[in-house]
């Protein structure tokens, strides 16, 4: 630990990036970034088909930027060549490819544990996404089928017969693009949609109704079996169906572990505790993004986090 950083940010996806930026340009001049992903914005990379579309906000939900860090809807190209910039742009020290192995307030700094390097801080904000641990569903997986049951698109190919499950944005997207070549079927609980843009639901009733994709609705999934290397659905309805492959798309879930290991106290639900500044219960640790929202995060609302969260620690100063 050869000096004491004014501020850390854990997590370098957009909200990580905003802090950084926000506080170099407020004049916290000491701040380092820690990904433990070999690049920024692991999240976009992974989980978003090349070209999908990023909103600004969440469900037509317009918020209004608060601080330095402007963005707007736009490509997953243009949003991760958007951030790169930021980056190059602030000068941000950063340390990739390093993964946080605990958080501990020591006096007055922080004592932060990688493993690669230790580090030292006035202040630390932990910014890290939902979505690097994904939903599972409640029923088992047969391990003979696992290779056939994705999170994201990286083994998916043409000509499959798709089940795409769940009823949000990112599902929404997936069976859109794959219908294009491939059979595909998008599954949700619920019988009507209720987290979807108004462009994305438009588009999956018309495809649809022009037999481009099929949408089953309204019905759940009991279990999954090994059908002669297929994955036989088993719906609750009583009927069932064979994929080439199904793809779960269903959110993701707080990294309550995680969290624990850098201090932060929960609440019965497993959620963070933390006050108006998101602060938590330790002074001068942070926490910002989706994991400091129960549903419903948007880039926007990550990088409003970033400025209040500057905003206060400024005030402390």
């Amino acid at each position: 630990m050869n000096c004491v950083y004014d501020m850390i940010v854990i997590g370098g996806g957009p909200g990580g990036i905003s802090a950084t930026v926000e506080a170099k340009m407020r004049g916290l001049q000491s701040v380092l970034l820690i990904e433990k992903g070999e690049n920024h914005s692991q999240t976009i990379r992974k989980f978003y088909k090349d070209n999908k579309r990023v909103d600004k906000d969440y469900k037509g939900q317009v918020v209004e930027l608060k601080g330095s860090v402007q963005f707007s809807d736009g490509s997953k190209e243009s949003t991760l060549d958007y951030f790169d910039s930021l980056l190059d742009n602030g000068e941000i020290d950063t340390a990739f490819n390093s993964e946080v192995e605990s958080v501990k307030k020591v006096g007055n700094s922080f004592q932060v544990v990688t493993t690669k390097a230790g580090y030292e801080a006035k202040n630390v904000i932990v910014a890290i996404g939902k979505m690097g641990k994904p939903n599972k569903p409640d029923y088992p997986i047969p391990p003979s089928i696992k290779q056939l049951v994705n999170f994201n698109l990286d083994k998916c190919s043409q000509g499959e017969k798709l089940l795409i499950v769940g009823g949000g944005n990112s599902a929404a997207e997936y069976a859109l693009e794959l219908s294009k070549t491939n059979t595909v079927t998008l599954n949700y609980r619920r019988p009507t949609f209720s987290r979807l843009n108004d462009i994305n639901e438009e588009q999956l009733y018309a495809y649809d109704g022009q037999e481009l994709l099929r949408l089953r609705l309204g019905v759940d999934i009991k279990s999954l079996e090994n059908a002669s290397g297929k994955v036989r659905v088993n719906f609750t309805d009583g009927n069932f169906t064979v994929y080439d492959r199904v793809v779960y798309a269903i959110g993701g879930t707080t990294p309550v572990d995680f969290l624990k290991k850098c201090g932060i106290t929960l609440d019965g639900a497993g959620h963070p505790i933390f006050d108006e500044n998101y602060q938590t219960e330790v002074p001068g640790l942070y926490i910002g993004g989706d994991i400091a929202v129960n549903s419903g995060g948007s880039i926007a609302m990550a990088l409003n986090h970033s400025y209040h969260i500057i905003e206060h620690i400024l005030g402390q100063r």
